[in-house]
């Protein structure tokens, strides 16, 4: 198992994780939680991460002057399923709602300017909007960049400036708007900080679920790569030994 573990510190070397599958949520979590951001307030393209490959890619140019006023992106290991979705309906008062089968998004709060996205930031969810897409479950959890000097005294989404908190409520009931198209989405509530740690408890038991450990799949699969290569190697020189010397 210990050379295992020295495999994937070398291949950590030489290879970049997942964002999604391969950055881990932090020890702390749900009360401390590292965010992958994708979007920052000054672009005006829309990014998302592939799920496929792990990269960055453009999903789409923003039609109209909607800007996202924080930095947007995801939580690490956590999957919107069937228990976010649970809690979404209790909330509610539904059943007919289920989980959109992405990560859990996250807006971060910071006095910084943050000129690009694709990479990652530790942050505090201080609450955040039980947002509905059409049937689908699409929480948006809000969080404080970790040691902000400016954010970081807020502890819950209710000390935060009502102005602000209606930027962002406004940004995510318009981004989606087409002309013409009746409106898909709504948010049902906004909430505070033990609402979003318990979004994250449930995220995270979702992603498990669906995933299972993926650090216990990659050491199978390595051990078992391990296996093969050295019943090939082996295969190799019993058929070498068992070759005629043709020098004799």
């Amino acid at each position: 198992m210990e050379s295992i573990n020295e495999i994937w510190k070398l291949v950590g070397l030489r290879y970049k994780s997942h964002p999604w599958h391969g950055v881990f949520i932090g020890d702390d979590a749900p009360d401390i939680v590292m965010s992958y951001i994708e979007c920052v307030p000054t672009d005006t393209i829309k990014y998302e991460v592939d799920k496929v490959s792990g990269y960055l890619k453009v999903d789409r140019p923003q039609k109209f002057s909607n800007v996202i006023p924080a930095l947007y992106g995801f939580i690490p290991q956590t999957y919107c399923g069937p228990k976010v979705a649970e809690l979404c309906n209790q909330r509610n008062w539904r059943t007919d709602i289920v989980g959109d089968g992405d990560p859990i998004d996250i807006c971060v709060l910071t006095e910084k300017h943050i000129p690009h996205g694709d990479l990652l930031v530790s942050s505090i969810p201080i609450g955040g909007f039980r947002m509905i897409d059409g049937n689908e479950a699409d929480d948006k959890i809000i969080a404080v960049m970790k040691q902000d000097e400016i954010y970081n005294n807020f502890q819950d989404l209710s000390e935060c400036p009502v102005a602000y908190i209606e930027r962002l409520r406004h940004y995510f009931l318009t981004y989606k708007d087409m002309p013409g198209h009746t409106r898909r989405c709504e948010i049902t509530h906004t909430y505070g900080k033990e609402e979003a740690h318990e979004v994250i408890r449930r995220s995270q038991e979702d992603y498990h679920s669906k995933f299972g450990k993926i650090e216990t799949k990659l050491s199978l699969a390595a051990f078992e790569a391990i296996t093969k290569g050295k019943m090939l190697n082996e295969s190799r020189t019993e058929k070498a030994k068992s070759k005629p010397d043709r020098k004799k």
